[in-house]
Formats: C-alpha cells, sequence, structure tokens
C-alpha cells in the first residue's frame, strides 16, 4: 500500500484550490490565472494516479514519482495558507494601534512585498508540478476513474457451508440468533413485516461463521421450508440479487437474459406461501432506496419469514434491521487460543511444543478476538516448528506478513477502500497514536482541524460538527472502538489490526515512538526521552504534527529542546507538549506562522507564555489547562482572531482585562483549575458563537458575570467544584432572553440551595439533558420545572437533602431517562409503584432509581 495516500492528498489540495474562499483571494492578490494552472496541473496528474498505485508494486520509481507528487502537493497547501495568513494579519492591523499597523506595514507584509514574493513561490511550486507531470510519461500511465466495487467485491464471495468444528467460542450467539429466527412473536414474517436482523461488527471478526452456524442449524433446516444464502455485491444491484436469490431458492441458473419483471414473476412463484429465511452477507449499501425495493420483492413469502444481514457498519443496520441490531463481541482469549492450537497444530501435537504453545500465547493475545486474525497467523505457522519463525510473527506487525485474498489484512482494506477520500485522510492520521491510545471525540477533532482534515460542504458549517459527524462514520465502520459514553464526548480506540491498516496506508507520513527514519515524516509522536532531538532529522521541514508525551518518570525535555524542535519545523500545524516540564515557552514559537494547534496541557512548571505567541493569527486551539503555575495570560492575546478553542489555568484573581472577550471566534471555552480566579470577566457581547463554556476547579469564583446573557449560542454549560459560587448572585438577566442551551451540567456547588431561575429563561424550549451532582444542600426543586419541554435526560446524583421531585414532572413529554442515585429519602419516594413521587415520573420509558452512590453519571474530565 506505500504511496496509496497521494490521491487523497491531492483531492484536499484541489478542493481547497476551487473552494470560494481562494476563488477570492485569487481575485484580490490578481493570482487567479496562476491558481488556475496550479489546478490544472494537478488534475492531469491525479488522472493517472489509480494506475500509478497500482504499478508502484512492480516499479520502484513509479512509487518515487508519487512521493514527489505528494510532496509538490503539500507544497501547494503551504502557500495556500500563507495567503489565508497574510489575510489574517490584515485583519490584526485593523484591529491594532496605529503603531502596530506602521510595524506590520514596514515589515514584508505590505501588499507589493508579498505579491512579489508569492508570485516567486507559486511560479516555482508549478515548475516543479510541471517537471513531475511530464515524467509520467515515462511510466505510460493511463487515465482510470477509481471503481471502489472492483476493489471491494470482485474477489470475495461467501457461501453457506461451515464446519461447527471450525467456529470457536459463538455458542451463546448461535443460540441468540436460533432464538430470533424461532420466535412466532417478531412480526407475522408477511411483506413489509418480515423481521431483519442485522448482525454488526469489524472485518474478520466471525460475523459470516456466525451465519454460517445459524444457517446449518438442524432447528433452522427443520423450521425454515427455503433457506437462501446469498453474498452480497458492493453496489446492491437489486437486478443481480434477484437472480441469485431465485439460484439459491431453486437451483436454476436459467434466468440470466431475463428482465426485472419476468425476474420478479419467478421470484415471487418461487417465494410464494413459503416460509423462508434469507441470510444476506456483507451488505454495504447505505440507500434505502434500494433496500425497500428487494424488501417489497419479498412479500409473498408465507408466515414467519426472517431475513439475517451481516454488515460492518451500523448505518447500514440502521436501514435494514427491525429489530435491535447484534453487535458480535470479539472472542475470549481462551476461545481464541483453541481456534489457534487447533489450526497451528495437529491435534494432541502441542503438548511436544511448550515453548510454541508460550509464543502462541502471544501472537493469539495481538490478534484481540478477531477470529480471522486468528485463523490467518495459526494458519501460516502450521508448517514450522522453528521457535525463531514464531517469534518474528509475534514480534512483528501483521501488515508486513505474506497475505491471501480472505485474510485479515485484505478484510480491513477492503474497508478502507471504500472510505470517501476525506475519510481516508482522516482514519491514517489516527496511526499517530500509539497502540491501545484512547482518544476522545473532542481531542481527534481539533487534532483534524489543526492539519486542515475537514471538508466544508457549506460556510455555515462548524468544525466541531464535521468532526463529531466523521468519528461517527468511522465508529459505524468499525474502524474505531467506542470506549466510553460520555455526557459531553466520547472515548474510542483502534483495534491493533486497525492500527496496523492504518500505517500500512501510510507509510512513511507517519512515525511514532522515535523511529523518524525519513525526511518525508508528516506527523510525529515522540516519548520524552534522554536521547531528545538528537534522534530527529536535522531537516523537519515536512513535518505537519509534532506530539511529545510524557509521564512522571519521564519528562518533556526543556526551552533549548523544545526550540530546537521548532527551528527545524517551521510548517508545523500542530504542536502537542502533553505533561511537559519546561519552565519558558521559547520566543520563537511566534514564527510558527501555520501552527493552529498549541497545546502544554499539565505543565506545572512553565509561569509565563511568551508574548510572540499572539503573532500566530492562524492558531486554533490553545490548551493551557493544568498549567497551575501561570502567572498571566498573555497582554495581546486579543489578536488571536481565529481560536476557536481555549482552555486555560491561571494564578489570577481576575480577568475583567484579559482580552479573552474580543475573541470572537471562540466555540469552547473552559477554566480550569483556576485556584485563585474570583471575577470572570464581564465583556462578553463578541462571544455570540460560544457553543461550549466549562468552569472547573476555581475554588475562590465568587459569581458567574452578567455577560452570560450575551452567549446566544451557548448550547453546553457546564459548572462543576466551584466552593463559593453562588449561582443567584450577580447574574439578572431580566426578561426573556434568547438562548439555545442544550445540556447544563452542575456539579459540587455547596452555596447552591435551589436552581436559579435564569436556567429556565432562555432554556425552557432547547434544555434536553440536565445533570445535578453533589449539590449538599439542595433540598427543593422550583417549579419552573413543568417547562423544561424539550427535557430529555435528568440525572440527580449525591444531593442528600432533596425530598422530591416538582410538580407538573407528568407534563414532560419528552423526557426519556432519569437517573436517580446518592439520594437517599427522594430515592426511597421514588420508588417504583409504592414511593409517593413514583407518579410524577412513571411515564419514563428508562429509570435508575438508587438510595446510594454506587452507580452515577459521571462528568468526562
Amino acid at each position: 500500500m506505500a504511496e496509496a495516500f497521494a490521491a487523497e492528498v491531492a483531492a484536499n489540495v484541489l478542493a481547497k484550490l476551487s473552494s470560494a474562499a481562494f476563488q477570492q483571494i485569487g481575485c484580490f492578490w490578481d493570482v487567479q490565472d496562476e491558481f488556475e494552472k496550479l489546478r490544472d496541473v494537478l488534475m492531469a496528474i491525479k488522472a493517472v494516479l489509480v494506475d500509478a498505485e497500482e504499478q508502484q508494486n512492480h516499479n520502484r520509481e513509479i512509487t518515487l514519482w508519487l512521493q514527489k507528487f505528494k510532496d509538490g502537493c503539500y507544497r501547494v497547501e503551504d502557500l495556500l495558507d500563507e495567503f489565508e495568513i497574510e489575510a489574517l494579519r490584515r485583519q490584526v492591523m485593523e484591529r491594532g494601534s496605529s503603531r502596530r499597523k506602521v510595524s506590520r506595514f514596514l515589515s514584508c507584509s505590505n501588499s507589493l512585498a508579498f505579491r512579489l514574493r508569492m508570485g516567486r513561490k507559486i511560479k516555482k511550486v508549478k515548475d516543479m508540478l510541471d517537471e513531475i507531470e511530464s515524467n509520467k510519461s515515462r511510466f505510460h500511465l493511463l487515465e482510470r476513474h477509481h471503481r471502489v466495487k472492483n476493489i471491494i467485491h470482485g474477489q470475495r464471495e461467501t457461501y453457506s457451508f461451515v464446519k461447527t468444528s471450525d467456529v470457536i467460542g459463538r455458542d451463546e450467539d448461535k443460540e441468540n440468533m436460533v432464538a430470533f429466527l424461532m420466535d412466532p412473536t417478531d412480526g407475522d414474517g408477511k411483506g413489509d413485516d418480515i423481521p431483519v436482523l442485522a448482525i454488526v461488527g469489524i472485518g474478520g471478526i466471525g460475523k459470516t461463521a456466525l451465519a454460517q452456524l445459524v444457517f446449518n442449524d438442524e432447528r433452522v433446516k427443520t423450521h425454515f421450508w427455503l433457506r437462501i444464502w446469498v453474498c452480497v455485491t458492493e453496489d446492491f444491484d437489486v437486478k443481480q440479487l434477484m437472480i441469485k436469490i431465485i439460484k439459491s431458492a431453486t437451483g436454476t441458473t436459467m434466468c440470466k437474459d431475463m428482465n426485472k419483471e419476468e425476474l420478479h414473476k419467478v421470484l415471487r412463484d418461487g417465494l410464494k406461501g413459503k416460509r423462508f429465511l434469507i441470510v444476506l452477507d456483507d451488505v454495504w449499501n447505505e440507500d434505502k432506496r434500494k433496500w425497500i425495493e428487494l424488501k417489497d420483492l419479498l412479500a409473498t413469502g408465507g408466515q414467519g419469514c426472517k431475513i439475517i444481514c451481516t454488515t460492518r457498519t451500523h448505518k447500514v443496520a440502521a436501514i435494514t434491521s427491525t429489530v435491535p441490531q447484534y453487535d458480535l463481541e470479539h472472542l475470549s482469549y481462551e476461545n481464541s487460543l483453541s481456534l489457534f492450537l487447533r489450526l497451528a497444530f495437529k491435534e494432541g501435537e502441542e503438548v511436544q511444543h511448550k515453548n510454541l504453545v508460550r509464543i502462541g500465547e502471544g501472537i493469539v493475545r495481538k490478534c484481540k478476538g478477531v477470529a480471522l486474525a486468528v485463523k490467518t497467523l495459526g494458519s501460516l505457522l502450521c508448517s514450522t516448528r522453528v521457535e525463531y519463525d514464531w517469534e518474528l510473527v509475534r514480534d512483528s506487525e501483521i501488515w508486513k506478513l505474506e497475505q491471501k485474498e480472505n485474510d485479515i489484512l485484505p478484510a480491513l482494506k477492503l474497508s478502507y477502500d471504500h472510505l470517501p477520500w476525506h475519510l481516508k485522510q482522516c482514519f491514517a492520521f489516527c496511526s499517530v497514536f500509539p497502540k491501545d491510545f484512547e482518544f476522545n471525540s473532542l481531542q481527534l477533532t481539533l487534532l483534524w482541524t489543526g492539519n486542515g482534515f475537514l471538508q466544508y460542504s457549506n460556510e455555515n458549517e462548524e468544525p466541531e460538527d464535521i468532526g463529531n459527524r466523521y468519528i461517527h462514520e468511522l465508529w459505524s465502520r468499525s474502524f474505531f472502538q467506542q470506549v466510553e459514553e460520555g455526557v459531553f464526548y466520547s472515548t474510542f480506540k483502534m483495534h491493533d489490526l486497525v492500527h496496523d491498516l492504518a500505517l500500512s496506508v501510510v507509510q512513511n507520513e507517519v512515525n511514532s515512538f522515535n523511529h523518524c527514519s525519513t525526511r518525508h515524516v508528516r506527523h510525529l509522536w515522540l516519548e520524552a526521552s534522554g536521547q531528545g532531538a538528537s534522534t530527529l532529522p536535522n531537516n523537519l521541514d515536512h513535518l505537519r504534527s509534532l506530539i511529545i508525551s510524557s509521564n512522571e518518570e519521564q519528562k518533556a525535555s526543556g526551552e533549548s529542546l523544545i526550540a530546537d524542535y521548532i527551528s527545524r519545523s517551521k510548517h508545523l500545524r500542530v504542536l502537542h507538549l502533553v505533561d511537559s516540564s519546561f519552565e519558558q515557552l521559547p520566543n520563537s514559537i511566534g514564527y510558527l506562522k501555520h501552527l493552529r494547534y498549541l497545546s502544554i496541557y499539565g505543565n506545572g512548571n512553565i509561569e509565563r507564555l511568551p508574548n510572540s505567541i499572539c503573532n500566530l493569527q492562524s492558531l486554533q486551539t490553545l490548551l493551557l489547562g493544568g498549567c497551575r503555575g501561570i502567572e498571566a495570560l498573555p497582554k495581546d492575546i486579543r489578536y488571536l482572531i481565529s481560536l476557536r478553542t481555549l482552555c486555560i489555568t491561571t494564578k489570577q484573581a481576575s480577568l475583567q482585562e484579559s482580552g479573552i472577550g474580543c475573541l470572537s471566534s471562540l466555540r469552547f471555552l473552559r477554566f480550569y483549575a483556576c485556584g485563585n480566579l474570583k471575577y470572570l470577566f464581564e465583556d462578553m457581547q463578541r462571544l455570540t458563537a460560544l457553543r461550549i463554556l466549562v468552569i472547573d476547579e476555581c475554588k475562590n469564583l465568587i459569581s458567574l458575570p452578567p455577560g452570560l446573557k450575551y452567549l446566544t449560542a451557548l448550547q453546553i454549560l457546564v459548572i462543576s467544584d466551584c466552593e463559593k459560587l453562588d449561582l443567584c448572585m450577580g447574574l439578572e438577566l431580566g426578561g426573556e432572553q434568547a438562548g439555545s442551551l442544550r445540556k447544563l451540567f452542575i456539579r459540587g456547588l455547596p452555596k447552591v440551595v435551589s436552581l436559579p431561575q435564569w436556567i429556565l429563561l432562555g432554556s425552557a424550549k432547547t434544555l434536553q439533558q440536565l445533570y445535578i451532582i453533589g449539590l449538599e444542600n439542595l433540598s427543593t426543586l422550583p417549579r419552573w420545572f413543568r417547562y423544561l419541554m424539550s427535557l430529555q435526560t435528568l440525572g440527580i446524583i449525591d444531593c442528600p437533602k432533596l425530598l422530591s421531585l416538582p410538580q407538573g414532572m407528568q407534563q414532560l413529554a419528552a423526557l426519556k431517562q432519569v437517573g436517580i442515585t446518592g439520594c437517599p429519602k427522594l430515592g426511597k419516594r421514588c420508588m417504583k409503584q409504592t414511593g409517593e413521587e413514583w407518579p410524577k415520573i412513571a411515564h419514563v420509558p428508562q429509570l435508575f432509581v438508587s438510595n446510594d452512590s454506587e452507580t452515577s453519571i459521571t462528568y468526562d474530565e
């Protein structure tokens, strides 16, 4: 898969060049003709990439040519970024003082100097691309369009037969499936009411094997008149599916030349009045209309018909399944080992090779319960009894092994090929994380945004929404595994084999764990060590992301080393220095004009940020949380006009003159562990785009600012562990406020005796989730609760003085979930049927009521 990433990189650059924003930039700087020429040459090269990426396996020169093309695309992207940066600088000049304007003008930012400089850069990049374009003729490459279906399904055909002895660890799953098939209460099994069950799971986990096991169960054979197995093609061609169903049902092959009407008649006659089971294996179709068309054709069956689909995506399952989808779990370690030993040894032979069994145990752990991975490696090792061979497999990446078409990597590669190009780029970036690394949706979206991976379908789309959509899409296709679903974001990880796939796609684009072996690396994860920068190449000009990770025993390097990284990485978009220990951030940080993401989260030693950081007009994310030594924020922070995400820890007692109120692009603002902070800032009039506000562990905060009423776009408000905060003090909103608050999380506020009415004002029609946790003095809930007509989730936890629920809760028709725990008196009064408060919540579908706090809803830290 080397250099298979070129098409995605080119598509990203072409999308940017074709955007409305760059059409305007081209006109403003009179470079629209140059942009058009860049677009033409990129399109000419992109047209042959499909052929080039296939031929490179046999021609090393094509691989080098593709690498040069990717380098050229990245250089175009750097060039386009400079135009955006200049536009931002001009905005700052308009905001600043006259002295600042003069200073800016006397630098190289004036229009003439900038136009000449960029003209030279455009010519240089154009010449480079022209040379690459002319060299393609050496390879006789053909213009071809990428057709996913030829890659995905051309060489994989499944079948209904399976040896029961070859399937291990699926007995319980099989019984669950059989119970569904035999259940007479699941619809009448006719027409539109045919029950459909979707089995969902990652490629290679055993969905097909389970379906085969059920299909061939004797009880199922007896129960159904017809059993039909269909391996579905990627394009979900209904006519071809009809032909396959007829062939499986009747054995005839004489219908290939029939039209749809003729096929429908044969199908109708073959199924009419018969109880049938149809298994549709490996479904990818996400077009609901095609699914409805097929299901309508099956409407002539008899009582008790059933359909089982296997799929890798939750989106397909949502379209097809009429009952809760069946998420297939990974094999247990014990079952995986049993399967591995059965394939690697002849019966009883393993007792003679205890060392090999021990090595095999390590191999099985690497497979993490993926049945196809276990089968692949067990079958591979059955021909050798040499310990070194087994150790080589245990210690190697599976993607490096020689693979056959039905083995694990082709199965995963199939899923990857099915992704749209923008998701391919986002997925591949995740290989920068170590294996088993858990990342949350907010963090990943910020990193993707910083690297410019997100594609906007319209100018009103928020990157946070796009990122969440991408994450959900990758999860639904089983590339991500959800570890924990939080109140405000979810945590995910990648299966090791999926991680291997990501690495195999990017090859030299991404390196981690200090293995920076190529000058072409774009994204680098380093574990802090004594070797430091000496392990890196001198030229890191290609680097886009630098992530340096530390722990208590191994702190990140000092200021000089950070300065060294910066000096060698002038095109950085992402600089992530979490849990580091340096005392100063070098002034040279201000030269990273492309930087969009900066995190020094958890650095307890740094006391001050250089004001040069305020020269980073492209900066979108600044994470200073946990930096408990910071004395004050930079004085010119208001000039970070692109900043969307800001997390602050500071020793300041007041932020009235901080300049934060000028950051009109902010979407996410968090104040964390600001121990001295008594007052926030009041000038919130410009923060009309702020969507999330978090105030956490600010022990001395006295009141919320009246300016809160100006946050009309605020959707999520979190106030947690602020011992002196009085929610009612200072916040007199008055009148009905136009708000959009959807989620409110209040925890650890001992001064709160009752909830203030400002919560209701502006959110009566919008508030969907309300969590009240650890309010030790809360004694009553207000009467206005009945007006929260959009409320869907209510969590009340550890409020020991709370005795009752407010009157009128029965009117909250949207309420779907209520959790009450750690409230002994209220919990007793809410017990099902017998409690005095039970009638107020009896209409809620999902209830959890407990007298203790063993189970609770926790806020994502």
